[in-house]
């Protein structure tokens, strides 16, 4: 019995140690293992380099320093391009990165003299800094206006008020903005002025004209009852002579300029009173009112009025050639117009009014090529939007008075109107335009009127009956708001046309 458990004691011993000793083998491999993958760690950091393709990025600013800690020791750093920035090692774990010009570079720093420990993109920036708070402090309205730097230079976005202020924020960043090679400025303007920027510019263009004609002129013929004898006047060329045949065998000939003839015999002689007196008054209304929309900084122009042909003689092989060009004539405008903020314009407007003036025509091989009269203005003005300004003052007063008479005997009281020709002549013009720009936006259409909106076609009975070019329209009938019973219908209502108000209002 004693035997059989010491048996089992020793059983229960040599099972505790082979426990103890599977355990302390577990614990010895698992440490040989983290020892081997160690080693292994340490060889490759030893014997490999550093993955440079995935480079760290560093933002330098031009005339700032940048400090890079490193967790090993710095045994030496180079740069790609020392002009752009420049590196100086401070202690074995710091080196210190200086920005000069705008650019790009690659810092490397090596642990070892064989090992390479990081490598840096090195970026160097303009100061832009500075930039954003003096346009701060400047313009501290414009809150949308970015500053950004993009490829050695300075980047300008967002939206801006005015374009007033877009050219103070332009010679604002000329000053920190670095230059190229040619000396320019390295400015990228992608700034857009904010607000509405089409100018919509109603003109009003109004001409009287007043001329007054007075003209007194005596011819006289006297022949004598046997034809032998004749006297004659020929001031301001009432008559003529004939041009072929013998006097007075031919008539005289008598010009336009006549509108009065008298003759009477008076001691067996024929006399013969060739007249011409008129007195002419004209008057000339002109009035054009046109409206046009362009964009902020484009020119736009209009033309109310036509062109009319001028010969041109060109040489050619076969001879002359007439060739045709056309002038215009009429009321024209051109105007060009800058929004400066969303209620300041600046315009340059240049109005011209034209006509024919077939008094001053010139004969060029059969062509009868009328001359122009024109008045034209030209200015520039800054007024806000809704305001008007006017154009006056453009007054002609001509006065021309041409006297002809014969010596002496014109200068005789009462008779000598018979010895001289008068002419007196007398153009009074105004010309005003008045100027109104609006900023507009587009609208829309079914709210829009026309003028032919107004025409009703007229039926048999109206056409053939009344008369009339343009039919009536029933009224609509209108329905209370309190009771659902209609009234009684409504008279014919004239809706305008061509028989109604002139001109064309827009809503």
């Amino acid at each position: 019995m004693l035997n059989q458990k010491i048996n089992l004691h020793m059983k229960d011993l040599h099972l505790t140690t082979w426990k103890r000793e599977l355990c302390l083998g577990a614990v010895l491999l698992l440490c040989l293992s983290f020892v081997c993958a160690s080693g292994s760690v340490l060889w490759a950091a030893e014997s490999g380099t550093v993955n440079t393709t995935q480079a760290e990025k560093l933002i330098v600013t031009v005339g700032k320093s940048v400090v890079i800690d490193s967790s090993t020791p710095v045994k030496r750093v180079s740069l790609a391009a020392p002009d752009v920035a420049d590196a100086l090692v401070l202690s074995p774990r710091q080196v210190y990165v200086t920005g000069k010009v705008p650019g790009v570079t690659t810092l490397t720093i090596w642990s070892d003299p064989d090992k390479v420990s990081r490598v840096f993109d090195v970026e160097v920036q303009p100061d832009i800094t500075r930039l954003k708070a003096n346009l701060h402090e400047l313009l501290p309205g414009e809150r949308d206006v970015r500053v950004t730097t993009s490829n050695g230079g300075i980047t300008l976005s967002g939206t801006i008020s005015s374009t007033g202020n877009l050219s103070q924020v332009e010679a604002i960043t000329q000053a920190f903005a670095p230059q190229d090679k040619d000396g320019k400025p390295k400015i990228t303007n992608l700034l857009e002025v904010g607000g509405v920027q089409q100018v919509m510019l109603e003109v009003r263009v109004s001409e009287m004209s007043r001329s007054l004609i007075r003209k007194m002129g005596i011819n006289f013929s006297v022949l004598s009852q046997s034809g032998n004898q004749l006297g004659l006047s020929l001031l301001d060329n009432l008559v003529r002579l004939p041009s072929t045949g013998a006097f007075p065998a031919d008539p005289l000939t008598v010009t336009d300029n006549i509108n009065g003839i008298l003759r009477f015999l008076a001691g067996g002689s024929t006399w013969t009173v060739f007249i011409d007196a008129l007195k002419d008054q004209g008057l000339v209304k002109v009035l054009a009112e046109p409206s046009l929309t362009t964009l902020s900084g484009r020119q736009a122009s209009f033309l109310a009025g036509g062109e009319y042909p001028v010969p041109v003689p060109q040489a050619s092989a076969g001879g002359t050639l007439i060739t045709i060009q056309y002038k215009p004539f009429g009321v024209a405008l051109n105007f060009t117009p800058t929004v400066l903020s969303s209620g300041k314009i600046s315009m340059l407007v240049a109005p011209e009014v034209s006509d024919l003036d077939f008094s001053r025509a010139v004969a060029l091989q059969g062509y009868i090529v009328p001359s122009l009269t024109t008045r034209r203005v030209s200015t520039t003005v800054e007024l806000a939007d809704g305001q008007s300004f006017a154009v006056a003052g453009l007054l002609r007063d001509d006065v021309r008075e041409i006297v002809r008479k014969y010596p002496v005997l014109g200068d005789i009281p009462i008779l000598g109107a018979l010895f001289r020709s008068t002419n007196f002549q007398r153009n009074e013009t105004e010309l005003i335009v008045i100027v109104t720009p609006h900023l507009v936006k587009p609208v829309d259409m079914t709210k829009q009127t026309l003028p032919t909106d107004s025409f009703v076609v007229p039926n048999d009975f109206e056409w053939y009956l009344l008369g009339t070019l343009e039919g009536t329209e029933k009224q609509p009938n209108r329905t209370s708001s309190s009771s659902s019973s209609s009234g009684p219908p409504a008279p014919l209502m004239k809706r305008g046309g061509l028989e109604g108000d002139f001109g064309h209002i827009m809503p």
